[in-house]
């Protein structure tokens, strides 16, 4: 059954509590995409998105999620496990050697969830484009969603993959961008402006969606939008405006946080504006 959004707020209270924890654990990784994309994987993985903890790698007969900005590994292993494809306690092996839980998702760890290794930035619109095309050419109804940083679209193989998508009619593929301002050399309109990024998608035949990914009834409301209108010839893009760092004070809206654990102070500070919500691991 879908959660509420009172549920979700919830949820996505403590995938941000179980962020800031795992990356203080080990003094390594991204906490700040991964707080500000918090709400979203919440809506995805508990309201929107059909999908089986039981894991079937080829994603037979349920809906399939490609991370493409794999830096933001904490927020989806977080989810990943409070989903139930594996056990939390597992989130405490983060970065760790000889873990599951690479600093990027790996699929050589055979971790449930994961179906393709992302570092490298700009490929996972590529495998989700291809993705949604077997889907649709198998006579498969089921969607396939996609996550990028608004920094990634320096990357020419997205756009690319944004003309195949396009072209090849790709309807059943809903891909959200992170548009937060933030990269890790500092904001996207000093490192490199990324324009009128609704005119550009529209330019290339994709339906433009836009969200406020921090708030919840707005992130529901627009998935479930974005999945109404798939079908009817052309990918869906979802604009999605968030705070990098969303939920705890001194690390939103800055690119200061993209890769750097919290302290032990920092961690004692957010986990204050971070109730805990459903147990920590």
């Amino acid at each position: 059954m879908a959660a509420s959004t009172t549920e979700l707020r919830s949820i996505a209270t403590q995938l941000r509590r179980d962020i800031v924890r795992m990356v203080h654990a080990v003094n390594s990784g991204h906490p700040g995409g991964s707080l500000g994309c918090a709400d979203f994987f919440a809506a995805l993985y508990f309201n929107i998105m059909k999908h089986h903890p039981a894991f079937d790698m080829n994603a037979t007969d349920e809906d399939l999620f490609i991370l493409s900005n794999g830096h933001i590994s904490p927020i989806f292993y977080a989810t990943l496990a409070r989903a139930g494809y594996f056990d939390t306690k597992e989130l405490a092996t983060f970065r760790k050697i000889n873990s599951r839980l690479q600093g990027h998702p790996a699929t050589h760890e055979h971790l449930p969830g994961i179906r393709i290794a992302s570092g490298s930035l700009g490929q996972g619109l590529s495998v989700a484009a291809g993705a949604a095309l077997s889907k649709k050419l198998s006579g498969k109804k089921e969607l396939v969603f996609s996550l990028h940083g608004d920094g990634e679209l320096n990357e020419g193989q997205i756009w690319e993959a944004v003309l195949f998508a396009a072209h090849h009619k790709v309807d059943n593929l809903i891909a959200t961008i992170d548009w937060n301002g933030q990269q890790i050399d500092g904001p996207t309109d000093k490192v490199m402006s990324l324009g009128d990024l609704a005119a550009k998608f529209s330019a290339f035949d994709w339906t433009v969606l836009q969200m406020n990914g921090n708030d919840m009834d707005d992130t529901v409301a627009t998935l479930q939008k974005a999945r109404s209108l798939t079908g009817q010839g052309k990918p869906i893009v979802i604009l999605m405006k968030t705070a990098m760092g969303k939920g705890v004070d001194f690390m939103e809206g800055t690119h200061e946080w993209h890769g750097i654990a919290p302290n032990d102070e920092q961690l004692a500070k957010a986990l204050a504006q971070l109730p805990e919500t459903l147990g920590d691991y």
